[in-house]
């Protein structure tokens, strides 16, 4: 009898105690098929599970681990800060130090609440929409996923203009009844809808490139059309820059497009691995939230001191030089990973933002979710687990993006590039 893995034993404990036994969907590997592994520990870009085999990570706890885990610098700073208390319920400095390192990389935030998940932080920014503007819907995108709050967990439907319709069983049709979701990319649907009803439009929400379809990036004055025509309507632009924001040299895809949008929800790297969000934005907006304004929020650990600390280590270690280390660990996976696919007579496409990647089994990117929808991830499982067997960790999701850290190495991306050579080859004789 084949002897149970420690990882199995562990999945089956799990199961009888946490529902599907994983506390977030993705992680119980229903698109791929298999076990979950159990992390036992991380250190600089690898994982080890629980029966002791180690993986090079590009998942990266889903992208805030852009300095590899464990950093000694981040762990201190985590470690002072637990040791004052690991919660106040009060005001502390690092709030203040943090929001103004945030601050000086994004111009279009002038105020910052943090909260704890980038959930929060999208809920939030749309009651803030709400509030200030007086109107009730939003716009969102099919594809571009801001969390699970009820108005925005929704699907679109066929057709360019698509009143929303729930996806999950608990939301009611009155909550989903406000959002509009459109297709990504697309300016004629945006006009249609603002032509419509645009006076009813309290928000835009849009991911500026979509990390939640596998890092589709906008087309060529797709996100312009959406600056001009939210303002031209008096509605608000809210980016949602929670994988996208500090991934890249610019702070994020705002600046590197010079587009200033209302409000931006952050969260992943801004907490270095510990569980944050943050809202900012113009100032009149932002002082509609309580205690200023009356628009109600609060969060008993948000501004959490153990999370601020991290937070700030993890930024002061984001210099110039070390996103140049960033850019050319990307460049040189996407580009090995494109050539392993080629040489192997496969077409797979590939997406970059800075240390975020995108990967396709299809001969272009696709610009939308439709377009996402028609590609061959039907060959990602085995991808997948090819890669698992030696030693690679990539998303158990064909629509999950890659995340690349200062602890990817050239011989570690070497060593990627030569799994993957091995595995497009064996998939491209079957």
């Amino acid at each position: 009898m084949e002897d149970i893995t420690n990882n199995e034993a562990l999945y089956e404990r799990a199961c009888h105690s946490l529902v599907g036994g994983v506390d977030s969907p993705v992680r119980a590997w229903k698109s791929v098929g298999g076990t979950p592994i159990f992390i036992a520990s991380a250190s600089g870009a690898m994982l080890r599970d629980t029966d002791g085999r180690e993986y090079r990570d590009y998942v990266g706890s889903w992208g805030p681990m852009i300095l590899g885990h464990a950093n000694p610098d981040v762990v201190r700073a985590i470690s002072e800060a637990a040791a004052r208390s690991s919660s106040f319920g009060a005001p502390c400095t690092d709030e203040i130090e943090l929001a103004e390192i945030i601050r000086g990389v994004f111009p279009s935030i002038d105020k910052i609440r943090f909260v704890n998940s980038g959930t929060e932080a999208a809920m939030t920014a749309l009651r803030l929409a709400r509030g200030f503007t007086g109107r009730n819907k939003i716009v969102k995108f099919a594809g571009c996923y801001h969390g699970h709050s009820d108005s925005l967990l929704v699907a679109a439907g066929s057709g360019a203009l698509t009143f929303g319709v729930p996806t999950s069983p608990g939301i009611t049709a009155s909550s989903a009844a406000d959002t509009i979701v459109a297709p990504y990319n697309s300016v004629e649907a945006i006009t249609r809808i603002f032509e419509e009803c645009g006076n009813d439009i309290a928000a835009i929400i849009v991911e500026p490139w979509a990390g939640n379809m596998g890092l589709v990036p906008p087309m060529p004055g797709f996100l312009e059309h959406l600056r001009k025509t939210s303002k031209d309507a008096g509605a608000l632009l809210i980016f949602d820059e929670i994988i996208t924001g500090f991934r890249v040299p610019e702070g994020g895809v705002q600046n590197i497009l010079k587009i200033r949008p209302d409000l931006t929800c952050l969260g992943k790297i801004i907490g270095g691995g510990m569980p944050v969000g943050a809202l900012g934005g113009d100032a009149r907006i932002m002082n509609m939230l309580a205690p200023v304004g009356p628009v109600y929020q609060a969060g008993t650990l948000a501004g959490n001191p153990v999370a601020m600390a991290s937070g700030i280590a993890t930024l002061r270690k984001l210099t110039q030089t070390a996103y140049q280390k960033l850019e050319y660990a990307a460049a040189a996976l996407g580009v090995g990973l494109k050539r392993a696919a080629s040489s192997a007579g496969l077409d797979v496409s590939i997406s970059r933002l800075g240390s975020v990647l995108g990967m396709f089994f299809a001969p272009k990117l696709p610009t939308n979710l439709d377009l996402v929808q028609t590609t061959r991830s039907d060959i990602y499982p085995a991808f997948f687990h090819g890669m698992l067997a030696r030693g690679e960790y990539f998303a158990p999701s064909a629509f999950e993006a890659v995340f690349v850290s200062l602890e990817h190495t050239n011989e570690i991306i070497g060593r990627t590039i030569e799994s993957a050579t091995e595995v497009f080859a064996d998939l491209a004789s079957r």
